[in-house]
């Protein structure tokens, strides 16, 4: 396996790890957390309270993985493209079909308003207007495996398209770039502390893209929180993230939390998502961003092989394909 494929395993099927691990933990606090788990040190089943992930099973992938495929399929099913309005069929058809089976998982606030207009009608360029949570960076990753990082204005091109629909923010075309342009930078090679530097520049970058929203700044805030957990014990560390960085689904919050959480684990792709689970919030978002970019720097001959098998049989899910078609994308881009 070369190290390009290596690292693509690593950034979807990190992303699935991080997504799973965050899913019995999401929306309840740190502190229900630790007093109802102590630390979460492996996949759980979905806790009976948890009103969205009850009765799931442990090591159970949610919208962040499913959404991320979506993305990926539809990439590599049009030679690149994503047409917005497929993609909100897509989507549409993703909810349908979980709302069926009497799930709880479903479009997150941002997705599912942009979606609702586009269903009345309202043009695909004016319907992610206001769209500044974090759905784009959470389902980006197939976006950064499949193409090179720079030059960096073709490749925000690409971001920008896969967030029209939904979130054509400042906000959240900065949040997917740096994302995406983290993973990228992995797949090219890059180690954590480049991984960090392509982000900031994409998101930077990308604040100048989609309508303005009043908020912080990625960037900024991905910079700052990546300080802020520097040489801190894990459990300081994790609580500073929760009472200064944020973990709500809020991309200022969520996006800079998944890079305080790599910085914290140095970028080991098991720690980084185990550190995410116990957050608490957002945190199977927060989770699958850091497990994507973990993995894509680390590769997935660093994620643990009894986590792989997991994630495989619980969700039948083989990521091998998609990441074989989308390394086919980017070497076509490179030529």
């Amino acid at each position: 396996m070369n190290h390009q494929h290596d690292r693509a395993l690593g950034a979807l099927y990190g992303l699935a790890m991080g997504d799973a691990l965050g899913m019995p933990t999401q929306i309840m606090s740190r502190r229900s957390i630790v007093a109802r788990f102590g630390t979460v040190t492996d996949f759980e089943p979905g806790p009976e309270d948890n009103p969205v992930s009850a009765g799931m099973p442990a090591g159970s992938v949610t919208d962040d993985t499913d959404q991320a495929v979506i993305v990926g399929r539809l990439l590599t099913g049009s030679g690149g493209r994503i047409e917005p309005l497929r993609l909100a069929h897509e989507l549409l058809e993703w909810e349908r079909a979980m709302k069926a089976k009497g799930s709880f998982d479903l479009l997150g606030p941002s997705t599912k308003a942009a979606l609702e207009a586009v269903s009345r009608g309202v043009p695909p360029e004016e319907a992610g207007k206001s769209g500044a949570t974090n759905g784009a960076a959470m389902r980006i990753t197939p976006v950064g495996v499949a193409f090179p990082g720079t030059p960096l204005e073709p490749f925000l091109d690409r971001v920008a398209e896969a967030c029209q629909v939904t979130h054509d923010t400042s906000i959240g075309i900065a949040s997917a770039a740096a994302v995406a342009a983290a993973v990228s930078r992995g797949i090219d090679g890059g180690d954590l502390e480049d991984a960090f530097g392509a982000a900031i520049a994409a998101a930077a970058a990308g604040a100048e893209r989609g309508h303005w929203v009043a908020g912080a700044d990625i960037a900024a805030r991905i910079r700052w929180a990546v300080d802020l957990v520097r040489g801190l014990p894990e459990r300081q560390a994790l609580d500073r993230v929760c009472d200064l960085v944020g973990t709500s689904v809020a991309s200022q919050e969520s996006v800079p939390a998944a890079f305080a959480v790599l910085a914290l684990a140095e970028g080991e792709p098991w720690r980084a998502c185990l550190l995410a689970a116990n957050l608490g919030g957002d945190c199977d978002t927060i989770g699958a961003i850091a497990g994507a970019i973990a993995g894509a720097v680390s590769g997935a001959s660093a994620l643990p092989d009894n986590a792989l098998a997991t994630l495989r049989s619980v969700n039948d899910l083989d990521l091998e394909p998609l990441a074989k078609a989308l390394l086919a994308l980017r070497a076509g881009t490179a030529e």
